[in-house]
């Protein structure tokens, strides 16, 4: 079977970290049709945007796309590309699995858990008024003293709707994935009505699943503590979106950073697959960039598809070069500075000669 899949080559260290992960993926042995398509600050210049339309459309077509980083523009008036392809897309479910790998440094060894947020609502949904505008005014009235004057707002909302198909996502992954808990993470003590509504639903949903998945609730600074305390205890979390934001890096920290942290936006239609980490535009073209959580991510995008024995091969080959710590980059060795380092292209070299060794 050969696998349409839409291939954004992003900007900055972009194309250099998609082109090592495209060689690795295509060394397991699946069969890809990549439609290849730029996005981001280099194509502003011709298309008038960082998201041209047909690469919406690419995406709508084929269902499934991998990414490169991408840099939002700053001071130009363009959207977030990243925001505007979860929007446009209706990708609701951001996926950050934080998986600890031997051979990576951290403070943390025993973590194996998954950060499952909701793209669509909560504060990120964009409904902001600015300090002196009318709907300010407006709102501060409502509030009977309880919001200074000179204060700008920003709407949190939380509905049945998002709640409830993000908590079954959580669920339905911790089915499919083997998994035993999902934590649901709020703050439902002072913001009673939008986080009570997040855990009131999350409740709904659980009762469905008892007997299969054990169900939980933490308070989001609760959680934090938790989280640096102990990670071990904890599985697939779930949460609104700016929590989700938050804890996801958290959770990416615990496992040696950004560099090793893979990432999918999922919706009904269509699904995403990028790295966590920005697109480093000062290390641009020069082959020294860690591509592990585009690789990683590239895992991820194999395991939507179906292709679960090439994944495992894959992550398996990335596991066996950081464990050996050789042909890794130089965030990745103990010693920045080390001469031993190798670049993006080298350690994706690496990753397909441990696939074939197997």
């Amino acid at each position: 079977m050969v696998h349409t899949i839409t291939l954004i080559r992003g900007d900055g260290t972009g194309p250099e970290l998609v082109e090592a992960a495209r060689r690795v993926i295509e060394a397991t042995g699946v069969k890809i049709d990549w439609e290849v398509h730029d996005a981001g600050i280099e194509v502003m210049e011709q298309h008038g945007t960082p998201l041209p339309e047909h690469v919406l459309e690419s995406i709508r077509r084929n269902k499934v796309a991998l990414k490169g980083p991408i840099t939002t523009p700053i001071g130009t008036g363009f959207r977030s590309v990243n925001v505007a392809l979860r929007q446009e897309l209706s990708l609701y479910a951001c996926l950050r699995p934080c998986k600890y790998y031997p051979g990576i440094r951290s403070k943390y060894e025993d973590v194996d858990l998954v950060v499952v947020r909701e793209n669509t609502e909560d504060l990120y949904a964009g409904v902001e008024y600015d300090l002196g505008s009318e709907e300010a005014r407006r709102i501060i009235e409502m509030g009977k003293g309880k919001i200074r004057e000179d204060s700008a707002i920003s709407i949190k909302p939380i509905s049945v709707t998002g709640t409830r198909r993000i908590v079954k996502f959580a669920f339905d992954y911790a089915v499919a994935s083997g998994r035993k808990k999902v934590t649901a993470v709020a703050k439902a003590n002072i913001m009673k009505f939008t986080d009570g509504l997040f855990y009131r639903v999350a409740r709904e949903v659980a009762k469905e699943y008892e007997g299969r998945i054990e169900y939980e609730e933490r308070l989001v600074d609760n959680m934090c503590m938790q989280l640096v305390q102990k990670p071990e205890l904890y599985d697939v979390l779930v949460m609104a979106n700016l929590y989700g934001d938050i804890l996801s890096d958290l959770c990416a920290g615990l496992v040696g950073g950004l560099g090793v942290a893979p990432g999918a936006n999922i919706g009904a239609e269509a699904a995403l697959f990028e790295p966590t980490h920005g697109s480093a535009p000062r290390y641009k073209g020069m082959n020294k960039v860690n591509p592990t959580a585009l690789i990683l991510s590239g895992m991820l995008m194999l395991r939507h598809i179906g292709e679960k024995e090439a994944a495992d091969r894959l992550e398996g080959g990335v596991a066996k070069v950081i464990a050996e710590g050789r042909q890794v980059t130089y965030d990745m060795k103990p010693d920045r500075n080390d001469p031993t380092a190798v670049g993006t292209g080298q350690m994706a070299d690496a990753i397909i000669r441990a696939m074939e060794e197997g």
